[in-house]
């Protein structure tokens, strides 16, 4: 079907009222567009390509929320660029969180092979946790949430959070000095 087609009025309806066809032809309307802006905040392919879709979720999610003020491409953008904005600000609390953990471990242990590592090195190996791990390592090391805010966040004790944060801490550097060695 061609995008061409169809305005953005009625790709707007479609949307609103859940029609997939309308979603699909919406990106594909402004996907490559958009795409270009990620690329420009984005690191890399992969997180222009993340950032773009979780725009779009949010594109679709809050589609009732447009006032059609001003055009529904500037609408997209705005969200586009405030998610790739939000992805940049926890990529540097994550960057940050590492390197105030590093610099403890330096005042503690000797110099180790650690100091050589690249903070995407370990944002790698960060991605290799456990999923329990990593989403309450994440809660609490990125998004600043409190344990107790985290159990209630995810259904699990205080405890298990605490537990898991521990975890994913141990787990994580056991595989950063695989890495150094």
């Amino acid at each position: 079907m061609k995008v061409e087609l169809y305005s953005d009025e009625e790709l707007l309806t479609g949307c609103i009222k859940n029609k997939r066809l309308s979603q699909e032809l919406l990106y594909r309307k402004y996907a490559k567009k958009m795409y270009g802006i990620c690329l420009s905040y984005a690191s890399d392919r992969d997180m222009a390509q993340d950032i773009l879709q979780e725009s779009f979720i949010k594109v679709f999610k809050n589609i009732r929320n447009y006032k059609s003020e001003g055009s529904l491409e500037g609408w997209i953008r705005r969200i586009i660029v405030n998610t790739a904005l939000d992805h940049l600000r926890q990529k540097t609390r994550l960057q940050n969180y590492i390197s105030d953990k590093v610099e403890k471990i330096r005042e503690v242990e000797d110099t180790s092979a650690i100091e050589i590592l690249q903070t995407q090195d370990i944002l790698n190996q960060v991605a290799k946790l456990p999923d329990g791990a990593r989403v309450v390592f994440n809660l609490y090391a990125l998004e600043g949430y409190t344990h107790r805010e985290i159990a209630e966040k995810l259904e699990i004790t205080e405890g298990t959070s605490k537990s898991q944060f521990n975890r994913a801490r141990k787990l994580l550097m056991d595989m950063l000095n695989k890495l150094s060695v």
